[in-house]
């Protein structure tokens, strides 16, 4: 405008070119943004793709997997912890069923579930569920009422006209960037422009002079280049297993200093299968086919809420329920036992109880509760040990000789669970009563590539973590396969229980350590490691795939969750793991610390290309040679 302004002043001195060039070169710029950022959503959209939400719904008497959207009022859909609902319903069934209605109530506490109407207003309705909301315990069935528009998020979404986007950390620093550049070129400009006009007194000249000292100092083509980088990078990483939610995660994940990684199926292959069984204080020969008793495959199947499918993943649900499912197979009919016991009741599993327990009226006509989880837990509930078919009281020495062959158990680099059960005469949850049957040792193998990348990591500077729920034998054996040592220098194992008595000093001690492991933790205790290390100015990145793991993932500077984890995970986090690879996050860094040194050098070129620019324009007013 001041160009065409000038030209208009005092025609034919050329102003009129540099305006229709300035007038141009904004026309591009503002073209090649749009371009990138449209094709960035597109980018964004048809990664959502790649994950689409899904329900399990009853059709023709089976449960199956649909698209969420293909429900239709009346269906059946089974949710179970983990889930985000897909549509509004109705609840028929429910075991413990907690529900977080936060994105649509704001309620923060999580509401539990009844099948009682509880209240005229359909929001406050305890027997309700509602799409877009997350289950974080339990599990039900309910019949869809809504579905789309229909819903209540549905609803709300349809009154939403316009939604205002937050700025990210990389925008604001980039604006606030432009800002003191726009500033300094401006009072250049001006400044100038008054020198030039004091000593030449030279009106249109020095405008010109002003104009184009403006215009070398504005980096107009650093927020398209970043838009770009950022957007290349992302389809790099799509193509390498790892689905960025938002592009300015990109540059994050580039600046991470401590990785904090789970351990099942991102360390190793969640290929869970049975190594070692025992029945009281025997080995049960698993290799070779030993057949196990019927009690010991009643509550293998039943304290249970995995199943097997058609297909190379062959169960869905727990890694570890699926590998009991898939021992139990070759030796009976689950679907027979499942369907000849009727389940009353149960009891979830908790990670603070660290134990599942369910209430089944059996073909036997009677009621007896079956019980699966940690060993030291299972074994404090525990008055009697199954012994050559007959129930034993249990001694002190008994429980200490159990514990050891545990110990012994999980040295190997096995995950194990001790099952119990009693007789029932309520549908309660008990704490004691119950005869131990046996252990059930799984083992997950590590990942061929994992060893290399926490070596990488390592080189790089970026410490790596393990925060597992696994017994610290297991977590140690399982963090020495895949790297989590060297030099000399050996993992600090850290337990929940050790976690809780550490003072905040303490514990910022420890993470010190080159190796960190932390076993037996809870889910408030993993938000409180990720907290720790924050409070050293360290960037985090936090991995998980359950609901347990969401509040660290929400907290950590880069939330990565993995792609068969649970909605509620996905929910919570900036980077979506499709093949739950420790070493694609690893990649994943890489490209974004590429991205990184990439906005630098270009920021590096914008201010040193800007020196020659500005000299012949200073050489023009302080020289009083003719004006380039």
């Amino acid at each position: 405008m001041l160009s065409y302004a000038s030209e208009l002043l005092d025609p034919g001195k050329g102003n009129l070119y540099i305006a229709i060039a300035l007038f141009g070169v904004v026309v591009l710029n503002a073209t090649f943004t749009f371009i990138q950022e449209y094709q960035a959503e597109q980018i964004m959209a048809s990664f959502r793709q790649l994950i689409p939400p899904v329900a399990k719904v009853l059709r023709d008497g089976e449960i199956k997997e649909i698209l969420a959207p293909e429900l239709v009022v009346g269906d059946v859909i089974f949710i179970e912890e983990g889930d985000k609902v897909p549509a509004d319903g109705r609840l028929i069934e429910e075991n413990t069923l907690k529900v977080d209605n936060s994105s649509l109530t704001g309620e923060a506490e999580p509401q539990l579930r009844s099948l009682e109407c509880t209240h005229p207003n359909v929001l406050e309705c305890r027997n309700m569920v509602f799409s877009g909301t997350l289950v974080l315990t339990g599990n039900g069935k309910a019949v869809v009422y809504g579905t789309g528009h229909n819903t209540q998020m549905g609803k709300l979404a349809t009154l939403t006209e316009q939604t205002t986007s937050v700025e990210t950390p990389l925008r604001k620093e980039l604006n606030n960037f432009i800002r003191i550049i726009s500033i300094i070129a401006i009072f250049l400009g001006i400044s100038f422009f008054t020198i030039g006009f004091v000593t030449q007194d030279l009106f249109l000249l020095n405008l010109i002079f002003a104009i184009g000292i403006i215009v070398a100092n504005v980096p107009e083509g650093l927020l398209p280049t970043v838009t770009l980088s950022l957007s290349l990078a992302s389809k790099r990483m799509a193509k390498r297993n790892a689905l960025i939610k938002r592009l300015e995660s990109v540059e994050t994940l580039g600046s991470t200093t401590v990785i904090c990684t789970d351990k099942t199926g991102t360390l190793t292959q969640n290929k869970m299968a049975i190594h070692s069984m025992t029945l009281g204080f025997e080995q049960i020969d698993v290799s070779n086919g030993e057949v196990p008793p019927d009690i010991l495959m009643k509550v293998a199947v039943l304290c249970n809420n995995s199943r097997l499918v058609e297909g190379p993943s062959r169960y869905k649900g727990d890694p570890t329920e699926g590998a009991l499912l898939m021992y139990a197979s070759r030796f009976t009919d689950i679907d027979q036992i499942r369907e000849n016991n009727t389940r009353l009741k149960e009891y979830s599993f908790d990670s603070l109880k660290e134990r599942m327990q369910v209430i089944y009226h059996t073909d036997s006509d009677e009621q007896e509760s079956y019980l699966k989880g940690a060993t030291e837990v299972v074994i404090k509930m525990c008055d009697h040990v199954l012994m050559d078919g007959d129930e034993v009281p249990i001694t002190e020495d008994d429980r200490n000789e159990l514990l050891d062959m545990h110990l012994k158990i999980a040295g190997r680099g096995e995950r194990v669970l001790a099952l119990a059960y009693r007789r029932a005469e309520e549908e309660i949850e008990y704490d004691t009563g119950f005869t131990f049957i046996g252990f059930a040792g799984a083992v997950d193998p590590h990942r061929p590539e994992v060893k290399d990348a926490i070596h990488r990591c390592h080189r790089a500077g970026i410490k790596v973590v393990m925060i597992t729920g696994d017994h610290p034998v297991t977590a140690l054996s399982i963090a020495k396969n895949v790297g989590f040592s060297s030099n000399g220098h050996e993992p600090v194992m850290i337990t929940g229980a050790e976690l809780d008595k550490l003072s905040i000093d303490e514990l910022s001690k420890k993470l010190k350590a080159p190796y960190i492991i932390f076993a037996r933790t809870s889910p408030v205790q993993k938000l409180k490691i990720v907290q720790a290390f924050q409070s050293r100015g360290e960037i985090v990145t936090m991995t998980g795939d359950g609901v347990n793991d969401a509040p660290a993932i929400k907290n950590a500077d880069m939330g990565v969750a993995m792609g068969s984890g649970t909605d509620v995970a996905r929910e919570s986090a900036d980077m979506i793991l499709l093949d739950d690879n420790f070493a694609t996050i690893v990649n994943a860094v890489e490209e974004g610390r590429t991205v990184f040194d990439n906005i630098k050098k270009f920021i590096a070129y914008i201010l040193t290309s800007n020196i020659p620019e500005i000299l012949p324009f200073i050489a023009f007013v302080l020289l009083s040679i003719p004006c380039p």
